[in-house]
């Protein structure tokens, strides 16, 4: 990957990592349509029956309503080849329902690892990794504690 290449990549994840910490769903939705490639492959643990670019909508749909104050930082971005690799932590607060969980108010920090693939300078393939075993343990769904 050329610089020039890994710096348009970066842009245009810095331009969908900014508009989900906006917390506005309309603007995720209309930023990852200018970022996303309509066919995306999307692979990750996303319950909601959809594929590709309407199931990555649905995650934000239902991570806002959940978490209105969600808020994803960046902690170590590594670029190699189309490929770039994220490792973010995760914060919020659970103020609506989250899988058939009411809201407890409960604060959640989580770890998620995303690497996603660019082709044409948007994003194509995304594969995700994200703690689910430590956010539902901070929000009393399994045992655990709530650290």
């Amino acid at each position: 990957m050329s610089r020039a290449q890994a710096t348009s990549e970066s842009a245009e994840f810095s331009r969908l990592h900014d508009a989900v910490n906006t917390g506005d769903a309309e603007v995720i939705s209309k930023t990852i349509d200018e970022v996303v490639a309509p066919d995306l492959l999307f692979h990750a643990p996303v319950p909601t029956g959809v594929t590709g670019v309407q199931a990555l909508k649905q995650v934000w749909t239902v991570l806002l309503r959940a978490f209105p104050d969600l808020h994803v930082a960046v902690e170590d971005v590594i670029a190699e080849g189309d490929k770039v690799v994220f490792r973010n932590t995760v914060t919020g607060t659970h103020l609506g329902e989250y899988r058939d969980l009411p809201p407890t108010g409960r604060p959640v920090r989580y770890d998620e690892i995303f690497i996603m693939r660019f082709a044409g300078g948007r994003i194509a393939e995304i594969w995700g990794v994200v703690d689910v075993y430590s956010q539902m343990r901070q929000l009393g769904m399994i045992s655990g504690g709530s650290s």
